[in-house]
C-alpha cells in the first residue's frame, strides 16, 4: 500500500484543484496530498471514465483473476465495435456510485462492503477494474473502465483503497457507538 501511495504522490504535483474531478478533457490535477485528505474523500472524488463492460468471475479477488476478466471485457468491447458509454465514477467511503455522463442518471450504487477487489490492470494499463458482489443475485462481477491515462487508472485505484481505509476506520469507531456516519 505504501508503494501505491508514494506512486500516487509522484503522479500528482499540483496543489490546486478547481473541482473534485479528474479526467475528461479538462485535465485537472489532483492535489498532491489527495490520499491524505479525508474531507475530499468524504465529499466524493469524481472521475470521468468510459465503461468497458462487466463479466462474471469465480473468486472475490486476485491479480491473475482480474487480469483474465479485464482481458475478456476488453476483447468483448473491441469486438462489439460500439462506442463506449461515458460515465462519472464517484468514490466515497460508502462505495462507488456510477452516473451516465450524458444524462446524469444513476447507473449503479455499489456499497463499499460489496467490493472485494480493485486494480489498475498491468497489461491494459489504462484500465481500472473492481470486483463486487451483485445486489440482485449475489454473483461476483468484474467491472472495467477505460481511463484517459495510465496514471488516472492508478489514481482511481488508490482512491478506492483510501475509501476502504476510511470506511474501516468509521466501522471501528461505530462499533463503540460513537459514529453515526454508517447508520
Amino acid at each position: 500500500m505504501d508503494a501505491l501511495k508514494s506512486a500516487g504522490r509522484a503522479i500528482i504535483r499540483s496543489p490546486s484543484i478547481a473541482k473534485q474531478s479528474w479526467g475528461g478533457g479538462r485535465h485537472k490535477k489532483l492535489p498532491e496530498n489527495w490520499t491524505d485528505t479525508r474531507e475530499t474523500l468524504l465529499e466524493g472524488m469524481l472521475f470521468h471514465l468510459k465503461y468497458l463492460g462487466m463479466t462474471l468471475v469465480e473468486q472475490p479477488k486476485g491479480e491473475e483473476l482480474s487480469a483474465a476478466a479485464v482481458k475478456r471485457i476488453v476483447a468483448t468491447a473491441k469486438a462489439s465495435g460500439k462506442k463506449l458509454q461515458k460515465v462519472l465514477l464517484k468514490v466515497t467511503p460508502r462505495g462507488i456510485i456510477l452516473y451516465d455522463s450524458v444524462t446524469n442518471k444513476l447507473i449503479e450504487n455499489v456499497s463499499i462492503y460489496r467490493i472485494s477487489y480493485c486494480t489498475a490492470d498491468k497489461l491494459h494499463d489504462k484500465v481500472f477494474a473492481y470486483i463486487a458482489q451483485s445486489q440482485q443475485n449475489e454473483t461476483l462481477e468484474c467491472h472495467a473502465f477505460l481511463c484517459t491515462k495510465r496514471k488516472m487508472a492508478q489514481a482511481v485505484t488508490l482512491t478506492v483503497a483510501q475509501a476502504f481505509k476510511v470506511a474501516f476506520e468509521f466501522w471501528q469507531v461505530s462499533r463503540d457507538g460513537k459514529c453515526e456516519f454508517l447508520t
